[in-house]
């Protein structure tokens, strides 16, 4: 395994222009090497606060009486580099374990980003793998509840990639090739987003989206034929103000159903399911170990 990872450091990147580079530190943004060695270094954070909770805080009773006492209540979580310390109590509980969680990755090296750690209050919000996590007041209602939707930065990026797409050096593409490239790339961002409160949302985006393609078309078609909007409508709409051309139609974001994410904790069962033959092998090596004979 060492020398496996030792390949990945030193096997270098690939530039645009086809060339290799060496790499001296680090490792290439997007590889799969990256995650894993976050992984593996991170698995000290894990095993910190998961002892924690199993000592302090793993039964209801345990965090009553920590919060009568004036103590806080928290939890881990984490998905490769990135992390999120829930945390029940004041202000001061959140910045104490932020030294912490310091100390705990100062002996293997790591620090803290000055930039992306902050202290925030869950009615404040923060992101977090492209959501924005929100303590919010329900509308027509005195109730409070905590939603999840794509975050400005995320949205953006997504506008981004559409303005790249419906930009001029792409006017030599048919319609219909576009509506498909743009429908291809809208519902994957829409399957990573939908389960949050982000209907509105990919609505916004397609809306952006519908505003780009049609100045694309227009544009394809500046001249003597100039469209106007009837004509545009009449042309390239089927349904409305929907595009579609050669059977093909803009869908967009809103084609994929949100559905909201039902947490489970950790009854969530693993999806490796053991396999009788591979056990029955295992059984053998063991007892061919413990034999006598050996």
């Amino acid at each position: 395994m060492c020398a496996l990872v030792k390949a990945f450091l030193k096997s270098g990147v690939m530039t645009t222009t086809g060339d290799r580079e060496e790499t001296i530190t680090g490792t290439p943004q997007g590889g799969p090497l990256s995650p894993l060695l976050a992984n593996i270094a991170l698995s000290a954070l894990d095993e910190h606060f998961d002892q924690q909770w199993q000592q302090e805080m793993a039964t209801s009773y345990q965090r009553v009486k920590r919060r009568r006492k004036g103590l806080g209540n928290w939890r881990l979580i984490r998905f490769a580099d990135d992390f999120v310390v829930m945390v029940a109590g004041d202000r001061s509980h959140a910045e104490a374990l932020r030294e912490e969680v310091a100390a705990v990755l100062a002996p293997l090296g790591l620090r803290l980003s000055l930039e992306k750690t902050r202290v925030v209050h869950i009615d404040e919000g923060f992101d977090f793998l492209g959501m924005h996590i929100r303590r919010q007041r329900k509308r027509g209602t005195q109730k409070y509840h905590v939603y999840t939707k794509p975050s400005r930065k995320a949205i953006q990026a997504i506008k981004d990639k559409v303005k790249a797409k419906t930009y001029r050096s792409t006017r030599h593409l048919a319609p219909d090739e576009l509506i498909t490239s743009l429908n291809r790339m809208l519902a994957g961002w829409a399957n990573y987003f939908r389960y949050g409160v982000s209907k509105a949302v990919f609505g916004a985006v397609d809306h952006h989206a519908w505003g780009r393609l049609m100045r694309w078309i227009r544009a394809k078609h500046r001249g003597k034929n100039r469209l106007g909007m009837k004509e545009l409508r009449r042309r390239f709409c089927d349904t409305g103000w929907r595009f579609a051309h050669n059977g093909v139609v803009f869908t967009g974001a809103s084609s994929v159903a949100v559905t909201r994410y039902r947490y489970r904790g950790s009854k969530i069962p693993t999806p490796w399911t053991p396999d009788p033959a591979a056990t029955t092998v295992a059984d053998q090596r063991e007892r061919h170990a413990e034999s006598p004979l050996r």
